[in-house]
């Protein structure tokens, strides 16, 4: 057997240079009892927390391997719900950073969250056009709303009712009555998609917002069940929202007798208001009381109103009646009061209009109680931005309190550069570049520039300089982050820039079809005494095609040259005379490189391809498809045949050169990777990415073996396939608006599996009790009974105790699933198993809903199998008797903690008052001592 080459395996280290990802929503969270301070936003995979008053982050919710789609923190603030783009949800403790629970159900993206007024219960909106609401207490699915035919937009949860609102992309606003999850009434007054959706005036007024300039405002009157009309609650039976008027008690059974389909709720269309903003809402929200509402559209204005409470609306009437009647006088006329009503505007008016320093994504917003208004901003360009404005004031403005911008470029870095002592990285976008600590992860230096392309580090690491798309070059001091020198390089953009081997020049190839040559010199200024570094133009080499990318070969004898036409040319570095033609790429080469002793380059294309060629004769050793999009980078780590490639596929790789292998993908990022770069040592590379963000990834001394990463890699294409897959038929559920929660994963079929290993152990176990009663019977002595190797590791545990102890490490979110694809065979052994557990009074809960759940899928099976009549009548006494047992209990707790809740509040308003009195007996100290000095002055 021959020698294995041996590899070793690069890991994720860290992400940075994101401060938020604009793909999700941004939600103000309370960290330390203190609400108003922490924003939480979306950073690619994870959650970053930043403390806006000190720009810092202050923790990091991570994530798996998918992009957050959307955010909600819970009511109590306590736990913030986090949605992905591939359907999952998981609920993270703000305290300790982790993910408690995980919900899986929807097969994409998740667009929508909002907890319910008491926390307890959760509702989402994908992609996949479902609605499901999740328990959050049980950590488990209630059931699946379907109905709309697009993507939804926003859910809603109301207060007092137990009702549902939902919008989508589909036009429609959905009504759905959760006690028996159905849709009871559709308002389709809306022409193009229904982007949000907000509900103020103590829910008795829905505010839509669509792809117009209009935001159009529905009426909501609560009907009550009809009743004996002389019973006072049928009188009451309707609620009239502000500004309504009252409809008498004939009118209303006509209008029932009329629209009978009119069931719980009457949505009427008042009117509209008007946006400044021509294109779609992108966010409609408000803040917690239901005050301020605001919105944004597609640019950087977000437009913020006050919703009147019904006492101002009171109020502003009265005054209104009183300047009619002032007015009737004076033009001595009667007007009746009834004439005189406020309009939609002035119940609903405009405060002001905030304008970011770029595209608003989303928004937050917190109202203090001092009346002060706190707005979040999470913009297009990586900033976040927090405004303060004064409600107060006659003429409210806002006024910025904070912005986040240092710890990320405002565009997509295009070039990277490791230092030659590995430990500075400089990474360079369209408006700045920005020096790096690798080990702190802190950008040490931030300087303005113009559009860069490629950059390198001066021998020394004391200066770098940039090439620009303008055909510049720029040098620049580290020292003092300022701009020192700036060169007209080339007419067209400067695509690429390599340091000479010998450490005393650079070549730089642009699209003005030149390549030039550069050296390093010290120059005089005038007003100084010190000398610079400067840059000298020493050479050009005229080609008929524009160059993409440049590379010296390690002596220093040889330059490579790629061109828009396909082609790389290689020439003598000192005659510049042409020595080879390397051709093969359907498309232009982007990126290339040579290997440390000269004998390879490899060349990475548009067409997706890389190829490696020999640098003596220039033939084609091997072509490898190495990615699904265009191959971006290219560069061989040091003193190696290894490579790295990256691509638009948003994957990076690594090949041998030798053996023209693959040999590990690093995996992480989501959107197309622009560059990469290689520290000297090889021990860290670092990436940039069209989603904001940087990752470095480090050398480990793990040994990668390609036969196991190969089965690993199946494996996780198996599992993929899996998730896929059509989910299983329910029996007798009709395919209606309603459905399981959850969905079929690869973990429920793990679940599965141990349920049935255990059961299939339960069997042998008792077959084998059975055989070895029969042994001890007939040897009339009692023989020794070997313990299975599995119990032992439990304790010595019986098997039934087994097959619960498997039964309870099922995730509660996952158990309907997993018993929906568990084999009838082993159904009837559960369900003698749960008889025994219930009789003892063992886990009554779980039990319970799993029995109700197999009774449910299996009924016909279950009915029609006489050896099981007995078994379901002893579960149906034993059931009913323990749940009653556990009910009482449960009973009796809530009794005694509500009585422990009145003694505190009794005690504590004892105390209040107690205060009040003594501060009450101060103030009239107070006022007695100043009355006698005025006494005294007089």
């Amino acid at each position: 057997m021959g020698l294995t080459r041996q590899y070793l395996r690069y890991e994720p280290s860290a992400v940075f240079g994101v401060v938020a990802s604009a793909r999700g929503s941004v939600a103000l969270v309370g960290l330390r009892g203190e609400r108003g301070r922490c924003v939480a936003v979306p950073a690619c995979e994870h959650v970053f927390v930043w403390d806006t008053r000190k720009g810092e982050k202050v923790l990091i919710l991570k994530g798996l391997k998918q992009e957050v789609s959307c955010l909600r923190p819970s009511p109590d603030g306590l736990h913030l719900a986090v949605g992905y783009e591939d359907g999952s949800i998981r609920i993270f403790n703000l305290l300790s950073g982790e993910a408690n629970v995980t919900f899986n159900g929807h097969k994409a993206a998740v667009t929508a969250l909002q907890y319910d007024h008491l926390g307890g219960r959760l509702v989402s909106g994908s992609k996949d056009t479902d609605v499901i609401v999740w328990d959050v207490i049980n950590e488990s699915g209630l059931y699946r709303l379907k109905g709309h035919k697009d993507a939804i937009t926003q859910v809603l949860f109301l207060k007092e009712k137990n009702l549902l609102v939902t919008s989508g992309k589909d036009t429609l606003v959905k009504w759905w009555d959760l006690d028996t999850q159905h849709c009871f009434k559709t308002l389709v007054g809306h022409r193009t998609e229904v982007w949000g959706m907000s509900l103020v005036s103590e829910e008795k007024r829905l505010i839509t917002g669509s792809a117009d300039s209009e935001l159009r405002v529905w009426d909501i009157t609560y009907i009550q069940e009809v009743k004996d009309p002389d019973e006072p609650e049928y009188k009451k039976s309707k609620e009239s929202s502000p500004g309504v008027e009252e409809k008498t008690d004939e009118d209303e059974t006509l209008e029932l007798d009329e629209s009978p389909e009119e069931r719980l709720v009457k949505c009427s269309k008042v009117g509209s208001i008007m946006r400044e903003g021509r294109d779609r809402v992108v966010t409609l929200a408000t803040d917690q009381t239901g005050k301020i509402l605001a919105c944004h559209g597609t640019d950087s204005v977000l437009e913020v109103f006050s919703v009147l409470s019904e006492e101002e609306i009171q109020k502003k009437l009265e005054k209104k009646i009183k300047k009619a009647k002032k007015k009737a006088k004076q033009n001595s006329e009667e007007e009746p009061e009834k004439s005189v009503e406020l309009s939609l505007q002035e119940e609903i008016h405009r405060v002001t209009n905030i304008r970011a320093s770029s595209k608003i994504k989303s928004f937050d917003l917190i109202l203090s109680p001092k009346g002060e208004l706190k707005i979040i901003l999470l913009l297009q360009n990586n900033v976040i931005e927090s405004y303060n404005l004064n409600m107060s004031a006659q003429v409210p403005q806002a006024v910025r309190a904070s912005k986040i911008t240092i710890g990320g470029h405002r565009s997509d870095v295009r070039t990277l550069a490791f230092s030659s002592d590995n430990i500075a990285i400089l990474s360079a976008a369209a408006e700045s570049v920005k020096i790096w600590n690798r080990s702190t992860l802190q950008c040490i230096r931030t300087m303005d520039c113009e559009y860069a392309l490629c950059s390198l580090f001066v021998p020394g690491d004391r200066q770098v300089i940039i090439g620009t798309k303008t055909g510049k070059l720029q040098l620049y001091d580290l020292a003092s982050g300022s701009l020192m020198e700036t060169l007209n390089a080339h007419d067209g953009a400067v695509w690429s820039i390599a340091l000479s081997p010998d450490q005393r020049g650079f070549v730089t190839g642009g699209a003005d079809k030149c390549v030039k040559f550069w050296e390093f010199e010290l120059v005089k200024d005038d007003n100084s005494a010190q000398k610079r570094l400067s840059m000298k133009h020493v050479r050009v080499l005229q080609l008929d095609e524009d160059v993409l990318c440049v590379r010296y070969s390690p002596n220093q004898k040889l330059l490579a040259v790629s061109l828009l036409d396909c082609t790389v040319k290689i020439f003598y570095i000192d005659t510049l005379k042409f020595f080879l033609s390397l051709y093969g790429h359907k498309l232009p080469v982007l990126c290339m490189d040579i290997s440390y002793d000269g004998t390879l380059i490899a060349t990475g294309s548009a067409d997706r391809n890389v190829k490696i060629w020999g640098l003596d004769f220039g033939d084609c050793h091997r072509s490898l498809f190495a990615h699904d999009d265009s191959v971006m980078y290219l560069q061989f780590v040091a003193k190696s045949h290894l490579f790295f490639t990256a691509g638009k596929d948003s994957k990076i790789k690594q090949w041998d050169a030798d053996k023209f292998e693959h040999i590990q993908t690093l995996e992480g990022h989501h959107q197309e990777v622009w560059c990469l770069a290689l520290s000297p040592n090889g021990d860290y590379v670092v990436s940039a990415s069209h989603d904001k963000s940087l990752r470095l990834w480090e050398r480990t001394r793990e040994p990668l073996i390609l036969e196991e990463e190969r089965e690993m890699q199946q494996e996780a294409e198996y599992e993929e396939s899996v998730a896929k897959e059509e989910q299983p038929v329910v029996a007798g559920e009709t395919q209606g608006e309603t459905g399981l929660a959850g969905k079929k994963t690869i973990e429920t079929i793990k679940a599965t599996e141990q349920i049935m290993e255990a059961i299939e152990l339960y069997r042998e176990e008792m077959a084998k009790l059975k055989e070895h009663k029969a042994i001890c019977k007939a040897a009339g002595k009692e023989v020794p009974f070997p313990v299975n190797p599995i119990l032992r590791a439990y304790g010595n545990i019986t098997p039934s105790a087994y097959v619960l102890e498997v039964f309870k490490k099922v995730k509660s979110s996952e158990l309907e699933e997993s018993l929906l694809v568990l084999p009838f065979s082993y159904v009837p052994d559960l369900l003698r198993l749960f008889n025994e557990y219930i009789q003892l009074g063992l886990e009554v809960e779980l039990l319970c809903r799993a029995l109700l759940f197999l009774l449910k899928i299996h009924f016909g099976q279950i009915t029609s199998n006489h050896m099981l009549v007995t078994v379901i009548e002893n579960l149906k006494k034993t059931t009913i008797s323990r749940v009653r047992e556990v009910r009482d209990v449960l009973g009796f707790n809530m009794a005694g903690l509500q009585y422990l809740k009145r003694e505190i509040e009794a005690k504590d308003e004892v105390t209040f008052f107690a205060d009040a009195t003594d501060r009450f007996e101060e103030k009239k100290r107070k006022r007695k001592k100043k009355e006698k000095m005025v006494l005294a002055v007089l």
